[in-house]
Protein backbone atom coordinates (compact mmCIF):
# COMPACT_ATOMS: atom_id res chain seq x y z
CA UNK A 1 0.00 0.00 0.00
CA UNK A 2 1.46 3.56 -1.19
CA UNK A 3 0.10 7.30 0.18
CA UNK A 4 -0.53 8.61 3.49
CA UNK A 5 -3.27 7.16 5.39
CA UNK A 6 -3.37 9.26 8.58
CA UNK A 7 -6.12 11.86 8.09
CA UNK A 8 -4.68 14.74 10.01
CA UNK A 9 -1.59 14.24 8.49
CA UNK A 10 -2.85 14.67 5.18
CA UNK A 11 -4.98 16.83 5.49
CA UNK A 12 -2.59 19.29 7.28
CA UNK A 13 -0.20 18.58 4.16
CA UNK A 14 -2.28 18.95 0.86
CA UNK A 15 -2.31 21.63 -0.92
CA UNK A 16 -4.83 22.38 -3.63
CA UNK A 17 -4.52 23.34 -7.31
CA UNK A 18 -7.36 24.68 -9.75
CA UNK A 19 -6.81 22.83 -13.12
CA UNK A 20 -7.25 24.97 -16.16
CA UNK A 21 -10.39 24.58 -17.97
CA UNK A 22 -14.09 23.54 -17.59
CA UNK A 23 -15.39 20.35 -17.64
CA UNK A 24 -18.60 18.41 -18.08
CA UNK A 25 -20.10 15.31 -17.36
CA UNK A 26 -21.93 13.58 -20.32
CA UNK A 27 -22.94 10.11 -20.89
CA UNK A 28 -23.77 7.60 -24.01
CA UNK A 29 -25.56 4.81 -24.15
CA UNK A 30 -23.91 1.37 -23.46
CA UNK A 31 -24.82 0.39 -26.79
CA UNK A 32 -22.54 3.23 -28.91
CA UNK A 33 -19.12 2.71 -29.48
CA UNK A 34 -16.37 4.40 -28.07
CA UNK A 35 -16.20 7.93 -28.84
CA UNK A 36 -12.49 8.72 -30.43
CA UNK A 37 -11.99 11.52 -28.00
CA UNK A 38 -9.60 12.06 -24.73
CA UNK A 39 -11.63 12.37 -21.79
CA UNK A 40 -10.38 13.96 -18.66
CA UNK A 41 -11.75 10.38 -17.13
CA UNK A 42 -14.31 7.62 -18.21
CA UNK A 43 -16.57 5.33 -16.57
CA UNK A 44 -18.30 2.52 -17.78
CA UNK A 45 -21.91 1.37 -16.09
CA UNK A 46 -24.48 -0.54 -16.88
CA UNK A 47 -26.45 1.81 -18.39
CA UNK A 48 -24.20 4.23 -20.26
CA UNK A 49 -20.33 4.95 -20.22
CA UNK A 50 -19.76 8.62 -18.41
CA UNK A 51 -17.09 11.09 -19.63
CA UNK A 52 -15.49 14.07 -18.24
CA UNK A 53 -14.71 15.67 -20.81
CA UNK A 54 -13.28 19.41 -21.54
CA UNK A 55 -16.80 21.60 -22.16
CA UNK A 56 -16.23 22.47 -25.37
CA UNK A 57 -15.20 19.34 -26.82
CA UNK A 58 -19.47 18.15 -25.87
CA UNK A 59 -20.29 21.24 -27.47
CA UNK A 60 -18.52 20.68 -30.60
CA UNK A 61 -19.78 16.82 -30.54
CA UNK A 62 -23.34 17.84 -29.83
CA UNK A 63 -23.38 15.81 -26.39
CA UNK A 64 -26.06 16.71 -23.36
CA UNK A 65 -23.84 17.43 -20.41
CA UNK A 66 -24.67 18.05 -16.65
CA UNK A 67 -22.52 20.09 -14.07
CA UNK A 68 -20.27 22.20 -15.76
CA UNK A 69 -17.32 22.00 -13.31
CA UNK A 70 -13.78 22.63 -12.47
CA UNK A 71 -11.50 20.70 -11.06
CA UNK A 72 -9.20 20.88 -8.09
CA UNK A 73 -6.85 18.40 -7.52
CA UNK A 74 -5.81 18.04 -3.96
CA UNK A 75 -1.76 17.85 -4.24
CA UNK A 76 -1.21 15.12 -1.57
CA UNK A 77 -0.99 11.26 -2.16
CA UNK A 78 -3.41 10.18 0.11
CA UNK A 79 -3.63 6.17 -0.41
CA UNK A 80 -6.45 4.77 -1.81
CA UNK A 81 -7.28 2.86 1.21
CA UNK A 82 -7.48 5.99 3.31
CA UNK A 83 -10.64 6.49 5.71
CA UNK A 84 -13.03 9.55 5.94
CA UNK A 85 -10.68 11.53 3.19
CA UNK A 86 -13.14 12.45 1.00
CA UNK A 87 -16.39 12.09 3.43
CA UNK A 88 -14.58 14.81 5.49
CA UNK A 89 -13.88 16.70 2.53
CA UNK A 90 -17.38 16.69 1.14
CA UNK A 91 -18.68 17.37 4.44
CA UNK A 92 -16.88 20.91 5.05
CA UNK A 93 -18.04 22.17 1.16
CA UNK A 94 -21.54 20.69 2.23
CA UNK A 95 -21.27 23.12 5.28
CA UNK A 96 -20.70 25.88 2.64
CA UNK A 97 -23.80 24.34 0.33
CA UNK A 98 -21.64 23.25 -2.19
CA UNK A 99 -21.77 19.74 -3.79
CA UNK A 100 -18.55 18.15 -4.85
CA UNK A 101 -17.85 15.12 -7.15
CA UNK A 102 -14.87 13.52 -5.91
CA UNK A 103 -12.56 11.46 -8.49
CA UNK A 104 -9.49 9.42 -6.83
CA UNK A 105 -6.58 8.37 -9.35
CA UNK A 106 -3.81 6.21 -7.80
CA UNK A 107 -1.73 9.39 -6.86
CA UNK A 108 -4.17 12.25 -6.24
CA UNK A 109 -7.98 12.96 -5.28
CA UNK A 110 -9.63 15.42 -7.92
CA UNK A 111 -12.67 17.37 -6.66
CA UNK A 112 -14.94 18.39 -9.81
CA UNK A 113 -16.84 21.75 -7.92
CA UNK A 114 -19.34 23.71 -9.69
CA UNK A 115 -18.42 26.59 -12.27
CA UNK A 116 -18.09 30.02 -10.19
CA UNK A 117 -17.74 28.00 -7.04
CA UNK A 118 -13.85 26.90 -7.17
CA UNK A 119 -12.68 29.84 -4.75
CA UNK A 120 -14.24 29.43 -2.51
CA UNK A 121 -13.97 25.42 -2.50
CA UNK A 122 -10.32 26.49 -2.87
CA UNK A 123 -11.07 28.73 0.52
CA UNK A 124 -12.23 26.07 2.55
CA UNK A 125 -9.61 23.63 1.80
CA UNK A 126 -6.62 26.00 2.56
CA UNK A 127 -8.38 26.44 5.82
CA UNK A 128 -9.05 22.51 6.60
CA UNK A 129 -5.30 22.25 5.94
CA UNK A 130 -4.19 25.60 8.35
CA UNK A 131 -6.32 24.24 11.14
CA UNK A 132 -5.66 20.47 11.20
Amino acid sequence: MSGETHLNTFIASMSAVLVDGLYAFATVPATAPPLSITPRMMFQEAEGTTYILLKSQADALGMAYELPCRIITLNIHSSLEAVAFMARIATELAKHEMGVNPVSGFYHDHLFVPDGREHDALGVLAEMAQSA
